[in-house]
């Protein structure tokens, strides 16, 4: 039994694990901005991106769009995102680390995929000098 569940929970952290080295840039226009997922979608905010493979779904988790260091663009405008192809919930999910917009980088998870509240971005903010957006 106890086997069964480390195997279950191992298995629930590879499908959601964030790789790095699997990491590939996107460029975009954003079609529609979502405060948060819209049932059937992993939970948080959202971009979807009309990319040259088609509209993807690009997830910036639960701060992406609120708080300190925010990601902010709207419809229509043209940008780069940074992360992984992942599927979650039977869909195909582009994990987001980072979003390049307006001149601005805006950080919305660490390089292990662990979303950035806007307490930790501010905090990364103060330590490089920047203001709004974070590395």
């Amino acid at each position: 039994m106890q086997a069964q569940a480390a195997a279950s929970a191992s298995k629930v952290a590879a499908r959601f694990s964030y790789d790095s080295t699997q990491e590939v840039t996107l460029s975009g226009t954003v079609v529609s901005v979502r405060t948060k997922g819209a049932p059937g979608m992993m939970a948080g905010s959202h971009l979807l991106l009309e990319s040259q493979s088609g509209v993807v779904d690009a997830s910036l988790g639960r701060f992406g769009l609120a708080g300190y260091g925010a990601v902010s663009v709207s419809g229509g405008e043209k940008i780069e995102a940074t992360g992984v192809m992942r599927t979650i919930k039977d869909k195909p999910v582009f994990v987001v680390r980072t979003v390049s917009a307006g001149g601005k980088v805006y950080s919305v998870r660490n390089e292990h995929g662990s979303v950035l509240t806007p307490q930790a971005r501010e905090r990364a903010g103060q330590k490089t000098g920047q203001k709004g957006e974070s590395q």
